[in-house]
């Protein structure tokens, strides 16, 4: 039975489990964004854990295409309000951020994971983490949020990112993280083209040979558009099918916009591979 270490959380990872986006920047591009309103955050939250999210991933800075990085102040004035008032929920409160400082302070508050866009690559990060008990999200982007997608090339793209994300991973165990705290993201749309997501997703087998439980996040993004022809607003359907392929291809942890409509479809898949409960 695989289970990943997080915090005061031992999660289960031998059914696939749900991370639910929950954005407080102003300018998501998915447009759900809910900047400094703590109260309407913790609706948000309720109404994902109601829905059926196992994990709540908490952003305070957009990382769309062509966004600008925020202050460090900024970001922690956003989320660690909310991360000390989820802080005793019965679901682990992942945050997403690639400051160190904000790493500590939401550890401190009572996050249980680190998704970290930058695979720890920012310089404190891994110190900032690694005496904790928190799970740790290593995944790869090629180039930073303003930039990434203006013209990113690979000779082998699944070879880069698997071989990136093993460097990172090494250099979070030689500094004493242990291997059942650590899950991996490919980086779908970050510094890719639509040939290049769907080359990494045709080969999550092979990420999953690294040993290593993979979270995918593709929920809404431009790739969807790209195949659908339809707006983010638009884009539910193609996400929850895009999170039913990576599942059946190996994911573990699916991070989504659509909590309930994702949790139908995995219960269905579910119902499928292991039987009606």
């Amino acid at each position: 039975m695989a289970v990943l270490k997080c915090g005061r959380f031992d999660l289960d990872l031998e059914r696939p489990r749900i991370m639910a986006i929950i954005n407080t920047t102003p300018d998501s591009f998915s447009g759900d964004g809910l900047g400094h309103d703590l109260d309407a955050a913790l609706r948000r939250c309720e109404n994902a854990v109601a829905a059926g999210a196992h994990i709540l991933d908490i952003g305070g800075e957009s990382t769309r295409p062509g966004s600008e990085s925020v202050s460090e102040q900024e970001e922690l004035d956003r989320v660690i309000p909310l991360v000390e008032r989820l802080a005793d929920w019965p679901v682990p409160v992942s945050i997403d951020t690639v400051k160190p400082a904000v790493m500590r302070a939401s550890l401190a508050a009572g996050a249980s994971l680190i998704n970290d866009i930058n695979g720890f690559r920012t310089p404190g990060a891994v110190e900032a983490v690694r005496d904790s008990d928190a799970a740790l999200c290593v995944m790869h982007m090629q180039g930073e949020p303003r930039s990434m997608q203006a013209a990113p090339r690979y000779d082998d793209v699944v070879g880069e990112v698997i071989d990136f994300l093993l460097h990172q991973v090494h250099a979070l165990e030689v500094q004493g993280v242990a291997r059942a705290r650590i899950l991996l993201d490919p980086g779908f749309g970050f510094g890719k083209t639509l040939e290049h997501n769907l080359a990494l997703m045709r080969a999550l087998d092979r990420f999953l040979a690294t040993g290593y439980p993979l979270l995918i996040g593709v929920s809404r993004k431009s790739m969807l558009g790209a195949i659908t022809g339809r707006g983010v607003d638009e884009r539910t359907t193609a996400s929850v099918a895009a999170a039913l392929v990576a599942i059946e291809r190996g994911a573990r942890i699916v991070r989504v916009h659509d909590v309930a409509a994702t949790r139908d479809a995995v219960a269905v898949w579910e119902a499928v591979r292991f039987g009606a409960s």
